[in-house]
């Protein structure tokens, strides 16, 4: 394993996207250069090129000041810090954080956030419970508010409720956001605003020129209304943060939260068999194509990993997976949290099917296809000796927890 070659594929994005803010800082150091008439050619986007943001981009690997220092500027160059040091309102944002992290619905929402905030609101993210992300200065937050609580954890929307309400007694928020998704937050945005008497702008796609554009007649239409306090928004409904980073300052409540009698029992998660999930449903699917050699140890790989298993169109005519199980345009539009590609060299009607997919790890030994190229985590080398090393992985991590347990 230590000699397979990892490549970044988010570098290699931003090296080739010039509006990029790292775009400059990505290239390579050669700022000149002869071109094929004899004219001497100079790169426009090197030192001191302007971005598209309007900053002027610095050299600080010390090329300029003769210094001897000749590290790459990727790692030197960071994005401009946007700073409120005294709000003028809050814009205050409720991410779902399913498996404690930013979903990229939740980035979406962050975007919107920032573009109701301008240049005097702050974007105040309301956090439940712990969490393992720790990426939201990047992601557009100003202030974040952690509720932290055993009422809070599980299934608690009456307990959440009064945590909101709460939150919105303190910081009277110009708007609130919240992702209208299945995850938990168009419920929570729902009873959120039955408690404060509000009509929610639901299935929001857009917001301009003061107007929030939703989604209505069974999707078919658009209906168009005043900006509303309180937004549930869809998918893709704004642009992430990717220009700046934010403070991300941590703040707390003034008062305590009310406790709540909790008419709901919640009984924990119930096991369920991952072949039984559809695939338009599953957040992790692990999906096999031509490059899968030993059918049988995807298989077993696939239930170490308590994923749904999915495969490309060629796997499915070959006869190793049924046609339930294809991915792509003409198979199954999946938008799992995860999704792993083995040995699929990435189609163009597969790449459509698992664009919404959150994560995408692909596994192949062509590092030029598609599928890499597509991929957020890539790893380059022989399926059968990686699928291997992930079922000893995941049975020594059990051990070890049964260890510990015991």
């Amino acid at each position: 394993m230590s000699d397979i070659i990892r490549r970044d594929p988010r570098a290699e994005w931003i090296a080739r996207n010039r509006l990029h803010p790292l775009h400059a800082a990505m290239q390579p150091a050669q700022h000149s250069w002869m071109g094929p008439n004899g004219v001497i050619r100079k790169n426009p986007h090197g030192i001191g090129f302007i971005g598209p943001n309007g900053i002027k981009r610095i050299d600080r690997s010390g090329a300029q000041q003769g210094g001897a220092s000749k590290r790459s500027a990727a790692v030197e160059v960071q994005l401009p810090l946007h700073q409120v040091p005294a709000p003028a309102f809050y814009i205050n944002v409720v991410p779902d954080m399913v498996g404690g992290r930013l979903s990229s619905h939740d980035r979406d929402l962050l975007g919107l956030a920032h573009q109701l905030a301008g240049k005097d609101g702050a974007v105040l993210a309301v956090v439940f419970g712990e969490h393992k992300e720790n990426a939201f200065a990047t992601a557009g937050v100003d202030r974040l508010l952690v509720l932290d609580g055993e009422e809070f954890n599980g299934y608690a929307p009456e307990q959440r409720v009064q945590g909101l309400r709460a939150v919105d007694n303190q910081f009277s928020p110009r708007h609130w956001l919240l992702p209208d998704s299945r995850s938990g937050g168009g419920e929570l945005g729902r009873r959120f605003a039955a408690a404060l008497g509000e009509r929610p702008a639901t299935r929001v796609w857009q917001v301009k020129d003061q107007e929030c554009i939703g989604r209505a007649g069974a999707g078919l239409q658009d209906l168009a209304r005043p900006v509303a306090r309180l937004i549930l928004a869809a998918v893709e409904c704004a642009e992430p943060v990717s220009e700046t980073r934010h403070e991300a300052l941590p703040v707390e409540l003034s008062t305590a939260v009310a406790r709540s009698l909790s008419r709901i029992e919640d009984l924990g998660a119930v096991a369920v068999d991952p072949a039984a999930i559809p695939m338009a449903e599953s957040e992790f699917i692990f999906s096999g194509g031509n490059g899968v050699k030993d059918w049988g140890l995807f298989h077993r790989t696939a239930e170490a990993l308590g994923a749904t298993e999915g495969a490309s169109r060629v796997a499915v005519d070959d006869g190793f997976m049924a046609r339930d199980r294809q991915v792509g345009a003409s198979g199954t539009w999946v938008t799992a949290r995860v999704y792993v590609a083995v040995g699929i060299s990435g189609a163009i009607q597969h790449l459509q099917g698992i664009g919404a997919c959150d994560k995408v790890v692909a596994i192949n030994l062509d590092p030029g296809c598609d599928m890499i190229k597509r991929a957020d985590l890539s790893v380059i080398g022989e399926s059968a000796e990686i699928l291997q090393a992930l079922i000893d992985a995941v049975e020594a991590y059990r051990n070890e927890a049964k260890r510990d347990a015991a």
